[in-house]
């Protein structure tokens, strides 16, 4: 841990306090997601997910109760198959609504391997009683081989201040990259170098723990979540996650303690509670999603020691103290 340079920014998931003496109410329905990200159209909230073949999808009209609506997908698209052999599923999406219709992103690769690459697929509504609902395939937008430095899984959509398109992606390698993209197509341009944000540098004997980025922007600065350690192993999950701040997209991103990202710094967001008895375990791929009135909230998953470890929606709010560093509210 001396690596990592971390400050603590809340030492535990804690709970929301309520008037009185009533009590939060819980998340209920079908919370079995990995790597959520959220949105809302209208009155309804989605949220996209690993869990399922091909792209899970929750809705809410509270945020509270959860319900299964299917899949995104119904294979996994032809470019795909050939780009990465052996793929079995569809990963990590992220969605942003962009220039009048609705971008998922989203990642093909098999476990371990670096032969990755993201999607894009587009529609103009997430409402399937619409008679516009229609989800369109629009190809690679970024591939990464053994013969590259990162990784191109987890993505995430970002705006700037200017107006200015980015594409945030990486696990593992090399750590976290941004790509800056063409608006009218949402790919980068040929031949556009991705920047580095963030790395974890380890021995050679260790594996570089770091993934799923996701950049929110914030009074005029940006702030970058990212996921350390492993998830995947249950109620074993070591995963964390932690934030810099950044005066520009393209960094440099550090945490309280100036701390640098790019050397496996940054401040703690959210980690599971220390003693082991608790709940959750492994919180961590968060996604956030800022609302038309400013609210800025937070999804991600953790491991629920009630459930066999199966990978569990937690939702909060994201609160900006004094300094302007966020601290997440869990509402349940």
């Amino acid at each position: 841990m001396s690596r990592l340079r971390v400050t603590v920014l809340a030492l535990a998931l804690w709970i929301v306090p309520t008037p009185g003496n009533a009590q939060p109410t819980p998340l209920t329905g079908d919370l079995t997601v990995h790597d959520p990200v959220l949105t809302r159209e209208g009155a309804t909230w989605y949220v996209f997910s690993t869990v399922g073949k091909y792209v899970g999808i929750k809705t809410s009209a509270d945020l509270r109760h959860w319900t299964d609506a299917g899949s995104v997908f119904a294979e996994i698209p032809a470019w795909a198959r050939q780009a990465v052999p052996g793929t079995e599923g569809i990963w990590a999406p992220d969605i942003a609504y962009v220039n009048g219709e609705y971008r998922l992103y989203y990642s093909v690769s098999t476990f371990g391997s670096n032969r990755s690459a993201i999607g894009l697929a587009t529609s103009p509504t997430l409402d399937p009683k619409s008679k516009a609902y229609r989800w369109t395939d629009r190809g690679m937008v970024v591939q990464s081989t053994p013969q590259d430095d990162f990784n191109a899984i987890d993505p995430n959509f970002v705006a700037d201040g200017q107006g200015r398109q980015w594409l945030a992606l990486g696990s593992f390698w090399s750590g976290i990259k941004l790509f800056a993209l063409d608006p009218k197509t949402g790919k980068p341009a040929p031949g556009t170098e991705p920047y580095t944000l963030a790395s974890r540098p380890a021995p050679a004997t260790a594996p570089a723990a770091i993934e799923a980025p996701f950049i929110v922007p914030h009074g005029g600065a940006y702030y970058l979540i990212a996921s350390y350690d492993y998830c995947c192993k249950g109620v074993n999950s070591t995963y964390y996650t932690v934030v810099g701040r950044a005066d520009r997209i393209t960094g440099p991103y550090k945490g309280r303690d100036g701390s640098s990202m790019l050397e496996g710094g940054g401040t703690i967001l959210l980690r599971a509670d220390l003693q082991e008895k608790q709940r959750y375990r492994g919180p961590g791929h968060a996604g956030a999603f800022t609302d038309a009135d400013g609210t800025t909230w937070l999804v991600w998953h953790a491991y629920d020691r009630e459930a066999n470890g199966a990978p569990k929606l937690r939702v909060g709010k994201l609160r900006w103290d004094e300094t302007g560093w966020p601290v997440a509210e869990p509402i349940d």
